[in-house]
């Protein structure tokens, strides 16, 4: 069964659903498996939590 992990800032429930249909998609269709078989995880990650280039993203 493979395992997909998001990580990214926060999204609504409507965009988290959009996303994971989109992913279990498209990784069904390249592993020639059953979208059943997909598992999606998604961590969201609060902009005061992700630094780029030294600095905090809610900084930027």
């Amino acid at each position: 069964m493979p395992i997909i992990t998001l990580d990214g800032p926060p999204l609504s429930l409507e965009k988290k659903r959009a996303l994971v249909t989109g992913m279990t998609t498209l990784a069904a269709l390249q592993y020639q498996l059953p979208e059943s078989t997909m598992i999606v995880m998604i961590r969201e990650n609060a902009p005061d939590q992700v630094a780029v280039g030294g600095t905090l993203i809610a900084d930027r």
